[in-house]
């Protein structure tokens, strides 16, 4: 008779506790790159990668998620009524003119 050997998914855990710590604590990935000819710069990429979870990057003073009209409604709201308001002291200044 053959014995059962249970087999555990230990890289799938191993793979949840490095994302985990990788979310709480931040990773940064920077790099440029620069296209030169003859000592004249002609085109420079600078990129920047943050990789955390949401907590850590409010945590750090990055929240543009929440300013974003395209992703939030608040945002949304906040841009629409600074328009309103841009409208109201326009027809303001313009029957005051009259």
């Amino acid at each position: 008779m053959t014995e059962a050997k249970m087999m555990h998914a230990t890289n799938a855990s191993n793979l949840a506790d490095i994302l985990e710590r990788v979310l709480d604590k931040g990773v940064v990935i920077a790099g440029d790159i620069q296209i030169r000819i003859a000592d004249i710069e002609l085109l420079t990429i600078r990129i920047r990668l943050l990789v955390a979870s949401v907590d850590k990057a409010k945590e750090m003073g990055i929240d543009w998620w929440e300013r974003d009209s395209y992703l939030s409604t608040k945002a949304q709201q906040a841009e629409l009524d600074n328009k309103v308001g841009n409208l109201e002291a326009e027809i303001k200044k313009l029957k005051a003119g009259v």
